[in-house]
């Protein structure tokens, strides 16, 4: 992109979706760029995280007809800030489009504790900047090792084992000495789980008799849940759970494309009525709690010592992941509505350019 050439693409919300999402919920637009002014950049996104989180904000009049939200891993094209120059990779919060105007106060995730990042990559490649170590890494950690506080010889099940959060909390619980329990939706990814990323077992939640076989491949009960689906996987876990159970909510994704009619009690509604106490709560160190990677990516220097420990467990093998990558801004539609199916296989990525 030449600096005469300001122009770029973005991806809209053009009506609130109705249920699951479909591709006339969306449109792509050319917008012009204004030039540089003060401190600011001119960013080219390279990678764009796609995450499930996304989807109830969707659902908003609001949305209609503004960038959607989203982590990001941008170049540098043009500088007039300070300490930043052409080339730099800046982990950020821009959105679904090609190129943002930046500057060094901008922040990510609309925290004002998380600032933008200059990406080192000697930590990972630039997508990992977003993924297994950006906001799904520091996910799994927060919620499997601050959150619920795994011990050695615990059995920890994950839902959605595959996935970009998943696989990181059963490889988390294998470093920590725990028992890990996938639970993941197709022979593939069950295969996935067990022979490369080393859980003990996994369960395919697609096939006949998910309460039956969960069971047999946790004998002694289930310590901690982290929860990423809810609906039947959660049914099926919860007369499973031993007592000072922990399970740490991370999201719900079975629930977000319910219409109004089809509506049914979310994983922390549905835990309250098992008679579950709120972790943490009146001194309670059992029980369950929903709970956000920002709780650790914004304490310093706790983000940098795990950050700085996730990818050495990364350079050593003990730590794996898998991406699910498409090319293209106009890739990001059909991709993000393949991942709410259960389509992706590992963490669901846009390399824009």
């Amino acid at each position: 992109m030449s600096v005469s050439d300001r122009t770029g693409r973005r991806v809209v919300i053009r009506k609130a979706p109705g249920g699951m999402p479909t591709p006339s919920d969306f449109a792509i637009e050319t917008e012009e760029l204004p030039a540089l002014q003060g401190e600011q950049m001119l960013l080219r996104t390279r990678w764009l995280s796609l995450d499930p989180y996304m989807r109830p904000g969707m659902g908003v009049p609001e949305s209609v007809g503004k960038t959607i939200v989203g982590g990001t891993v941008s170049e540098v094209v043009e500088s007039h800030a300070e300490s930043w120059e052409p080339g730099d990779l800046v982990v950020g919060y821009y959105g679904w489009q090609e190129h943002s105007i930046a500057t060094p106060d901008d922040v990510q995730w609309n925290n004002a504790d998380i600032p933008i990042q200059k990406w080192d990559t000697s930590l990972g490649p630039a997508s990992t900047a977003v993924g297994v170590l950006g906001m799904t890494g520091f996910t799994a950690y927060q919620g499997l090792l601050n959150v619920a506080r795994v011990q050695p010889g615990e059995t920890v099940v994950v839902s959605a084992a595959s996935g970009a959060v998943g696989q990181v909390v059963g490889q988390l619980a294998k470093i920590r000495g725990a028992r890990a329990v996938g639970i993941a939706g197709g022979p593939a990814k069950c295969a996935f789980c067990l022979d490369e990323l080393g859980f003990d077992a996994c369960i395919d939640y697609k096939a006949p008799g998910l309460p039956e076989r969960l069971a047999a491949a946790v004998p002694d009960g289930i310590d901690i849940y982290f929860e990423n689906v809810g609906g039947d996987v959660l049914e099926a876990v919860i007369p499973l759970l031993n007592n000072r159970c922990r399970v740490p909510v991370c999201g719900y994704i079975a629930h977000y494309n319910l219409t109004d009619g089809e509506a049914r009690p979310t994983p922390p509604q549905r835990l309250r009525a098992a008679g579950l106490p709120r972790l943490g709560k009146d001194s309670h160190t059992d029980g369950f709690r929903f709970f956000t990677f920002a709780e650790l990516a914004a304490q310093h220097p706790a983000a940098e010592d795990a950050l700085a420990e996730m990818s050495g467990w990364i350079h050593d093998g003990r730590l794996k992941y898998r991406e699910s990558v498409t090319d293209g801004l106009e890739s990001s539609i059909g991709a993000f509505i393949g991942m709410l199916r259960g389509e992706n296989f590992g963490k669901t990525m846009v390399r824009v350019a």
